[in-house]
């Protein structure tokens, strides 16, 4: 059986990205040099036809600067980016235009179009400005509608819709593009909790469904692990480093990352905490009550860990109401929810 080979869609050898200073024109294989702010060096990545990318940085990594950059709305310093096997320099604006859809964190200022109007922008690569749609271009603005579960709204006004329907109708506008690959800066910024988890869903289903390489930065963390095939780190000073959420968690990726911050990534909760490494605690039984178990002790000062012989405390979930805590000195006692068997913990190990 032959292996199946992905599709690539983006890729960059070598990449310097930054801010060109006055009178510099830039990007595309010129020189680093002292006419430039240079923000991250030597960046090298392929992002994929069918997956979903996000990227994380902590600020003042450069992810705004590499979004600009690959979007073409600033030049990179040096290096090679090519767009689906071609380099991205010789791309007309037009060819561009049919090739890459950018969705951005602004809030749209079309509040006086509505839905329908704002969505068949996109097909502006094939009609010009002032062209006329023709029944195949209505159709792909439909489907695109469709698509994003925002027909019912094809006939309302932007300045009507919730901050996550206008993403919904941004990103209708770049599927009605019919491009291989979207950029997104941001786009759940402005969202609630269940908004962001309905567009990062979204996005995960369009990359699947309509084979698109689809990249966005992100700041929520615990959605780019949720729905990223991919996740992108990109830290001052650091090589990026791109794989599978899983595979960075587990090789500590992840926590190196948070660490270079003064973070803590515990890789049983997938929770970030801030401050130093607290009292360690073995944990280990149910898979759910694990999970939640885990953000409890974190939030109260202890580290969940595997357990293993000399641990001050060992927590075994038989079920979340039946929870065995063992200390070292020879106590144990078993508790009914995961609220009590904390309070215990942390009166015993946290808080002396």
């Amino acid at each position: 059986m032959s292996e199946f080979k992905k599709e690539t869609a983006i890729s960059a050898r070598g990449l310097t990205i930054g801010y060109p200073l006055k009178g510099v024109q830039g990007g595309r294989g010129r020189s680093v040099g002292e006419n430039w702010k240079i923000v991250q060096q030597d960046i090298d990545f392929d992002l994929y036809r069918g997956e979903l990318t996000s990227l994380i940085g902590l600020n003042g990594a450069g992810k705004s600067t590499l979004i600009r950059s690959l979007c073409r709305f600033q030049p990179y310093c040096s290096g090679r980016v090519e767009l689906m096997g071609r380099d991205m320099g010789t791309y007309s604006t037009s060819e561009f235009a049919l090739t890459v859809g950018v969705v951005l964190t602004d809030r749209t200022s079309a509040g006086g179009m509505t839905v329908r109007e704002l969505v068949s922008l996109g097909r502006q690569p094939y009609t010009g400005f002032f062209g006329k749609l023709s029944q195949e271009d209505r159709k792909v603005v439909d489907d695109a509608l469709e698509s994003v579960g925002i027909a019912h709204k094809s006939v309302s006004y932007i300045s009507e819709l919730s901050d996550g329907e206008r993403q919904r109708a941004m990103i209708a506008k770049a599927l009605a593009q019919q491009c291989p690959i979207i950029i997104l800066d941001e786009p759940t910024a402005f969202l609630d909790v269940t908004g962001r988890i309905d567009i990062m869903a979204l996005l995960h289903r369009t990359a699947r469904e309509f084979n698109k390489a689809i990249f966005l930065s992100n700041h929520d963390i615990d959605n780019a692990i949720m729905f990223s095939d991919k996740i992108m780190l990109l830290s001052e000073g650091q090589p990026v480093c791109c794989g599978a959420p899983e595979d960075l968690i587990l090789d500590g990726e992840m926590s190196r990352f948070f660490a270079r911050r003064g973070m803590n990534f515990d890789v049983r909760s997938g929770r970030l905490s801030s401050g130093v490494d607290g009292v360690p605690v073995g944990l280990s039984g149910d898979h759910d009550t694990v999970r939640w178990m885990a953000n409890a002790l974190a939030r109260n000062g202890a580290t969940p860990v595997l357990p293993e012989e000399g641990l001050t405390c060992t927590v075994v979930c038989r079920s979340r109401s039946q929870i065995e805590v063992s200390y070292q000195d020879g106590g144990c006692r078993v508790f009914n929810g995961i609220g009590p068997a904390v309070e215990n913990i942390a009166e015993h190990i946290c808080r002396r």
